[in-house]
């Protein structure tokens, strides 16, 4: 048992009551709650690393009747994850509001999405997964509302309908499975679910609904808009955090519970999806007129990569192979979560300070903005795949992998992937280097800066060089619940 596992849920959630009822503190509460939940999830994976992976019964049920919260080596690593970049971005954000209206309606909904992302990644069977995944949801849409434009509401509303649609359709899935197993709890299903029709059904179910709310081509048409249009710390929130939780209720359903459904066919579907996404995605995001535009499409192109993994997991025997690719996958999604969150926060300072985030008006913004440039480039090397990023480990690792499953065709689109990536994040830098007027003060060190700065380093240096230890803790404690 593990009071952490509670704690990283019921301290952000006491946090957004309290930062509602004294809103002139809400800052400095929204601060806290975060800095003791990541204190908590520190102690979740420290937990899960001694003694494997950690279950809780609310309220004494036994698994079955009541809640489960269940923490292992996936769970544990995402959520400190998600802890470093809502701590980064919250810090960020007591400084980016400067309507108090708009300040006071941010800080409750932010540390809601926070209980919302701690519960789902906590959460021991498909009910709470779906609960916590509209809960989600909706945190996401009235935050994105919050930038109060036309752009930023039309996005929020095809937000809202869309994410509605891929809940309901993963709710149905949830239902056949609880009619025909009489159980939702996830390790319970791992040992009983059967390659019958029934168990097919709801399988085909949840996955296309997890599908719309990962946005992966084709059903990402409501990404781009959404993520562009939201404030920069809520923008950093939904590229690294938001999509990725998708992905990992799907990783779980596919490797965990319905491994027995699964064929070849239905692995190859995905991971072609996930090619087009990431070449059409960089093609999209080096086209992009503005900055913020230009990341969003860059998240599309950078799910597809999660997506070419499953084809080449399935295919490979379940040991130390498969463990290595799947540790690869989950070191793309954490560089990714890190580098994205980045980025969004430095187009925020930039937006802020030029009053636009229009690519080619960025002439000068590096004379200007020397830090923030900085850490537009540092986040491009993880996000182009360069060492010593944890991304470089992670496709040499996919093609390794798409190699030894005779899957070689995957390495072109790895290839023009990272050109394309290449070209956008260049076609910035030549952008803010160029001839152009810089607006303002000169600003060599700002407290905005910061916190995007840390995480660009977490994305290339901390987990590019210190990657061994992830793929030890992985090894140790399979992240798979049947292990």
């Amino acid at each position: 048992m593990s009071n952490a596992i509670i704690w990283v849920i019921i301290i952000p959630l006491l946090g957004s009551l309290l930062s509602i009822i004294w809103s002139r503190f809400a800052s400095f509460i929204a601060i806290s709650s975060n800095l003791l939940a990541l204190a908590a999830s520190i102690s979740i994976v420290a937990q899960v690393h001694q003694s494997g992976p950690l279950i809780h019964q609310l309220g004494s049920w036994q698994a079955g009747l009541g809640i489960t919260l269940r923490a292992d080596a996936l769970s544990s690593i995402l959520l400190l994850m998600s802890m470093l970049v809502i701590s980064a971005a919250t810090f960020y954000a007591t400084t980016y509001f400067s309507d108090p209206l708009k300040r006071a309606r941010f800080w409750p909904l932010w540390l809601m999405l926070v209980v919302a992302l701690n519960a789902l990644l906590m959460s021991g069977d498909l009910f709470n997964l779906y609960v916590t995944l509209e809960l989600l949801g909706l945190s996401a849409v009235a935050l994105t509302a919050l930038s109060d434009n036309r752009a930023a509401l039309q996005a929020a509303i095809r937000y809202l309908s869309i994410g509605l649609l891929g809940s309901l359709v993963f709710l149905v899935g949830v239902a056949l499975i609880y009619t025909g197993h009489g159980t939702l709890d996830l390790v319970a299903l791992s040992t009983i679910v059967q390659a019958d029709p029934l168990s097919q059904v709801a399988f085909g179910l949840m996955t296309a609904g997890l599908l719309i709310k990962s946005a992966l081509f084709p059903l990402h048409f409501w990404l781009p808009s959404a993520h562009a249009s939201a404030p920069a710390p809520v923008s950093a929130a939904l590229s690294a955090l938001v999509v990725k939780v998708a992905v990992y209720i799907l990783i779980r359903l596919w490797i965990d519970i319905f491994d027995l459904t699964l064929t070849p066919l239905s692995g190859m579907l995905l991971g072609s999806l996930g090619a087009i996404a990431v070449i059409w995605g960089s093609w999209q995001a080096l086209q992009a007129e503005r900055l913020k535009l230009m990341a969003a499409y860059s998240t599309v192109a950078q799910i597809g990569y999660l997506f070419i993994f499953l084809p080449i997991i399935i295919a490979l025997p379940k040991g130390p192979t498969q463990d290595a690719a799947f540790t690869a996958l989950l070191l793309m999604a954490i560089t990714h979560g890190f580098a994205k969150s980045a980025f969004f926060l430095s187009a925020g300072v930039i937006q802020q300070y030029c009053g636009h985030d229009r690519i080619a008006e960025l002439g000068g913004t590096a004379r200007a903005l020397p830090l923030t440039i900085f850490v537009i480039a540092l986040s491009g090397v993880a996000l182009i795949g360069l060492p010593p990023s944890g991304s470089f480990i992670g496709k040499w690792q996919l093609i390794s992998s798409s190699l030894q499953t005779g899957q070689g065709w995957w390495i072109p689109v790895i290839a023009i992937g990272s050109v394309l990536a290449t070209a956008y994040v260049f076609r910035i830098l030549g952008h803010a280097f160029g001839p152009g007027e810089s607006v303002g003060r000169v600003l060599n060190w700002g407290h905005q800066e910061i916190p995007a700065l840390m995480l660009a380093i977490f994305a290339t240096l901390i987990l590019g060089l210190g990657s061994a230890w992830l793929w030890d803790f992985v090894s140790q404690h399979s992240a798979f619940l049947g292990s």
